[in-house]
């Protein structure tokens, strides 16, 4: 990215994302120094990250949430994914004004909103986003025990996530809200970025493929350069199954949350997906296009509940 104070904006970038003008790389290299021994002129002659590199991209976005989000600590192990900030920004943004649409044009903001994020990660990434973005309460729940451990260091060592963020360790890895959400509760938004590979081998042809086009090198046992436990990046079946498997289970939660949604990396996932939420009954579908970079994304939504239902939701939670 270039270090120049450009006006250039990454147009696919939702418009509220703070990164959507390029990095200022000064600014950066200011928030977290130990950036600069990864920062190198590229082809083009101007500075850039050294992207293929795990470190380096977790510095980066160390300094990301750090000047643009006020987040002074983000420490978490180095073995775990390490998030890239835009996308991740993009994914709360487009929920927020889907809340918009059912709240008259108006996004509710504060302790008004409840939102679940299934696999929150070492990183705790949504939650920090959220809150800050836009004062939203969070559960995260997480199979993996260390990660819970590490996202609760960070909401403790940041005033601002204090008491607006509870991590949750789900003890069962075939559940999704099951031990989590409890009988009676509300929650407005569920979230999930789901692990993509179906094994560790499909893992690392990704990064294989990522490596050549960083770098023009083949390397047969690259780092992965956003880092990331294999709970993080591989279930078995793979995107495809761990989304039918949250669907399927988000039908007997239909009347506690609003809003369930996922990310969705495979096109060609879209179809059996929209099949098995309709066959469940879902009263709503949305997919909404993401894009950063080269690559292309969606978040697919679904409420169960009814027109009146919305709307009784709407007044009871929202308009207090």
């Amino acid at each position: 990215m270039s270090a120049e104070k450009s006006p250039e904006e990454k147009t696919r970038l939702h418009p509220r994302n703070k990164n959507r003008e390029r990095y200022d790389l000064d600014a950066l290299r200011e928030a977290v120094p130990e950036l600069s021994k990864y920062v190198r002129p590229n082809k083009y002659g101007k500075d850039s990250v050294d992207f293929s590199s795990p470190i380096a991209v977790k510095l980066l976005n160390t300094a990301l949430l750090n000047h643009y989000y006020g987040v002074k600590y983000w420490s978490f192990p180095d073995e775990n994914l390490s998030p890239p900030i835009p996308g991740r920004a993009d994914y709360i943004h487009y929920m927020a004004d889907l809340l918009s649409e059912n709240n008259f044009g108006d996004i509710p903001t504060g302790d008004k909103i409840t939102c679940l994020d299934v696999g929150i990660g070492a990183s705790c990434i949504y939650p920090i986003i959220g809150v800050t973005e836009y004062g939203w309460n969070f559960s995260g729940s997480d199979i993996d025990p260390k990660s819970i451990d590490s996202a609760k260091k960070i909401v403790n060592a940041n005033p601002s996530l204090k008491n607006k963020v509870d991590c949750k360790l789900q003890e069962s890895k075939k559940d999704f809200f099951y031990g989590i959400v409890d009988k009676e509760e509300k929650i407005d938004l569920s979230i999930c970025n789901p692990p993509f590979h179906s094994s560790f081998e499909d893992a690392q042809k990704g990064t294989r493929r990522k490596v050549k086009n960083l770098t023009g090198e083949r390397m047969k046992n690259p780092t992965l350069n956003f880092a990331g436990i294999s709970s993080e990046l591989v279930y078995e079946g793979g995107e495809h199954t761990f989304i039918h498997n949250m669907i399927k289970e988000s039908k007997k939660f239909s009347n506690n949350c609003f809003w369930f949604s996922t990310l969705v990396s495979k096109n060609s996932n879209l179809k059996g997906i929209y099949k098995s939420l309709e066959k469940l009954g879902a009263n709503q579908i949305k997919t909404i296009p993401l894009g950063t970079g080269n690559k292309s994304s969606r978040i697919v939504a679904w409420t169960f509940l009814s027109k009146e239902e919305q709307k009784e939701w709407r007044e009871t939670r929202w308009s207090k």
